[in-house]
């Protein structure tokens, strides 16, 4: 086992807080659009599924915190500094033997952009079961993974059914966000991301998906309801299919429930999804009700579209009654 140096743990706010885990890389993009042969200059910032939703829900007023690795370099340090510049708790270890991940960007068009992964052999795949905090998980008021992580390598896979194991233990809600990433899979069994995704589902207390994304775990059933539905029927209680500009559909302890998007000006979907679920989970985490926890959730999720990047868009709480604001000028 590779020696890392350690961040302090940080100390577990006093109230509710949620923990997430995974891999956050530093990212590479276009600010204008075109084609990045052609590009002369590229902004860096950072990015990764899980600490999106870390800071999404930081910004609600929710407390959250991200374990992961990075490596021991420049662009270790800044994802460690924006993360923490955002107020996120960090559990993160910096390893000297391997590389933060990288991604680049390309926004080829208005509405389009393409993501290419440089993850291989990176510090966050490099993820296992003793960067685990066991006191943190076992005192949180939801632990939050995606399918991302147990793609990445098999010992990450091992650190989040290793977190698993210690919050249904406490008695602490997995929420799982499936968050398919076709490249991680390629090469690999067809179907094998379906049994890992059913796996976690019947692990979990709450499940996040995209149509298609669902129908992985499903593969005969086309209706959303229906296909909520089938996926409850493997252990979740909250099953909640994303649909993008249609909304969202739920079927929550029992009842169905269908929500509209809140309609906007598109110019990035990347990290829509993830504050979807950070909208959701703020208003878990603070007790609302199931058709409140759906309308911030459509909210959030549509002011992530505002501008490019992974999080950078992801509004405030005092900022949710913007997007269906009668009065443009606030004065």
């Amino acid at each position: 086992m590779t020696t890392v140096a350690a961040a302090a743990a940080p100390r577990a706010p006093d109230s509710p807080y949620v923990v997430t885990l995974g891999e956050t890389m530093a990212l590479l993009h276009n600010e204008t659009i075109g084609h990045l042969a052609h590009a002369t200059e590229l902004k860096l910032g950072i990015g990764g599924a899980e600490s999106n939703v870390a800071i999404a829900l930081t910004r609600l007023g929710t407390p959250a915190h991200w374990i992961g690795r990075v490596g021991a370099d420049s662009l270790g340090e800044r994802v460690q500094r924006e993360l923490r510049a955002e107020g996120v708790g960090l559990h993160a270890n910096a390893d000297p033997d391997a590389p933060t991940g990288l991604m680049v960007k390309e926004r080829r068009t208005a509405g389009s952009s393409h993501v290419w992964y440089y993850r291989a052999g990176s510090a966050g795949s490099r993820l296992s079961p003793e960067d685990i905090p066991e006191g943190l998980i076992a005192g949180a008021a939801v632990l939050h993974v995606t399918g991302i992580t147990p793609a990445l390598s098999a010992s990450a896979a091992d650190a989040v059914w290793e977190a698993i194991g210690i919050a249904r233990d406490a008695g602490v809600p997995v929420s799982f966000d499936v968050n398919h990433r076709a490249a991680l899979w390629r090469d690999r069994d067809p179907g094998e991301p379906g049994t890992l995704y059913r796996d976690l589902a019947r692990n979990a207390t709450i499940l996040f998906a995209g149509d298609d994304e669902a129908r992985l775990l499903i593969p005969d059933i086309d209706e959303p309801l229906a296909l909520a539905s089938a996926i409850g029927e493997l252990g979740p209680t909250q099953v909640v299919i994303k649909r993008g500009a249609l909304g969202c559909v739920a079927i929550i302890d029992g009842l169905q429930y269908t929500q509209e998007a809140v309609p906007v000006k598109v110019v990035d979907t990347v990290g829509a999804g993830d504050a979807f679920v950070a909208g959701y989970l703020a208003e878990l985490v603070a007790g609302e009700d199931a058709p409140t926890r759906l309308r911030t959730a459509v909210t959030t999720g549509a002011f992530a579209c505002l501008t490019a990047g992974d999080w950078e868009a992801m509004p405030r709480r005092h900022e949710l009654t913007l997007l269906t604001a009668d009065e443009p000028v606030t004065r």
